[in-house]
């Protein structure tokens, strides 16, 4: 939908509110954070295509305007957590759809440093806090809006060699899941986008460990973006561009000796193809 921002009621003529099944987000006001490539940039053509005004964000300046450029959208670059009302003025004065793209892939182990696994909670985590203290006053004054978290299988899984990852993303679904059950009865939308494998330079930076799990199965960023518009379309909360995920959550949750077991044996792999030594030495693995 697009936002009357003469009323401030969060519909416009001919179309249906932001927030809620079967949402028209014609001339919707989306921000699109960590949108320089990847997800982020497929999702951002993806609203251009579907009629919405489209802010891209992303630390890297010059791919963010290429991306804009692309699509006649607005480049608002910079820090994620802080580009809330500098992307809301860019929009005329409403978002209506904010998409927490941005993410660190940050593998590691328990002995990551400390950096790498406050790195990984601040922009897989705060940002999205940060932007939704941002957003929800406006949005719950009017009975509208919708937040898109990107998360990542692992946020419902796991993903060997990645603990600041795998924690991060785990928190960044819990807080999507409590956005949705706290405010779904004012109004918001929330949707917990959950991929596995996406060809993307983090599914690069994942190396060896992403070549196992994730590389045989993994997907384009437009399947990502046609997974979302999909679910807007229903308002439902869980996005799975892997539809098998559904299962390995299932299985996860039904047994978890027997999944972890598992997974204890996809590690195993992952550590001898990769020649990983199996215990800490000087503090690393």
């Amino acid at each position: 939908m697009g936002v009357d921002t003469d009323t401030g009621t969060g519909t416009s003529a001919g179309t249906e509110t932001v927030g809620g099944a079967g949402a028209d987000l014609r001339d919707a006001g989306v921000v699109v954070t960590g949108a320089g490539g990847g997800i982020g940039a497929a999702l951002a053509r993806r609203f251009a295509a579907e009629g919405a005004r489209v802010v891209v964000n992303d630390l890297d300046a010059d791919r963010a305007k290429a991306v804009a450029a692309g699509i006649g959208a607005v480049a608002v670059p910079g820090d994620a957590s802080a580009v809330v009302a500098e992307a809301r003025e860019a929009l005329g004065g409403t978002v209506d759809v904010w998409c927490a793209n941005a993410g660190l892939s940050s593998p590691g182990d328990a002995f990551a440093d400390e950096d790498v696994w406050a790195a990984a909670w601040d922009v897989n985590v705060m940002a999205h806090v940060r932007a939704a203290r941002a957003l929800l006053p406006e949005w719950l004054e009017r009975g509208g809006g919708r937040f898109v978290s990107t998360v990542s299988a692992a946020g419902l899984l796991t993903m060997i060699g990645a603990a600041p990852y795998s924690v991060s993303k785990h928190g960044a679904y819990a807080f999507a899941e409590w956005l949705s059950l706290t405010y779904r009865h004012r109004g918001l939308s929330v949707h917990a986008i959950c991929p596995q494998g996406v060809r993307t330079d983090m599914l690069t930076a994942a190396g060896s460990a992403g070549e196992l799990v994730l590389a045989p199965t993994a997907i384009e960023p437009e399947d990502v973006a046609d997974a979302l518009i999909d679910a807007i379309a229903t308002d439902r909360f869980l996005v799975l561009p892997h539809p098998e995920v559904a299962g390995y959550y299932r299985n996860r949750a039904a047994d978890p000796e027997r999944w972890l077991g598992t997974m204890n044996h996809v590690q195993r792999t992952w550590e001898t193809g990769a020649g990983r030594p199996q215990t800490p030495a000087d503090g690393k693995i």
